[in-house]
């Protein structure tokens, strides 16, 4: 019996160290992205992220994104979903990559289109509180192909981190 309950403490005490490590940390922010169509559009949206750590420096990020354009301009909206692994550098001032796929859908001037997405990107957040930051800028290049044409949007985003 008391073997039984020596070996569980273990396992109990070896679950517990690897749940040190690992963590969610939830992002939300305003986002910019400069769609690549004839003509340009500038795009405002919003930008949510969940990234689960497995190690302090690694984790998995699930990002969604939607953009869309001022009233006063022909119709354009975008909304990406896309997830992939991402490298942190944690200290008081982290800086991040990311390399994410997922898939992509437009709609511009009435027409629609979806496709695989991909997004290359980098950041900085900065810890002010003990379980906030502060994403100070976070850049990307969303890749695309929609209606038959490769796209490459740049997106900027900043906001706040909230850490758990």
């Amino acid at each position: 019996m008391a073997r039984r309950l020596l070996i569980l403490l273990g396992v109990f005490f070896l679950f517990s160290l690897s749940a040190k490590a690992q963590g969610v940390d939830l992002f939300g922010g305003y986002s910019y992205e400069r769609l690549d169509s004839s003509p340009g559009r500038n795009l405002n949206g919003l930008e949510i992220t969940a990234q689960y750590k497995m190690r302090s420096w690694l984790g998995v990020a699930a990002d969604f994104d939607s953009h869309f354009g001022l009233p006063s301009e022909a119709d354009a909206r975008t909304l990406h979903f896309m997830v992939g692994p991402q490298l942190s550098f944690p200290a008081r001032i982290s800086p991040f990559v990311h390399a994410l796929v997922g898939v992509g859908h437009l709609s511009l001037n009435g027409t629609r289109s979806t496709s695989v997405a991909g997004a290359i990107g980098a950041g900085i957040d900065m810890h002010i509180a003990p379980f906030v930051s502060w994403r100070i800028v976070q850049g990307d290049v969303i890749l695309t192909h929609y209606s038959g044409a490769m796209q490459h949007d740049p997106r900027v985003s900043t906001g706040t981190v909230f850490r758990f």
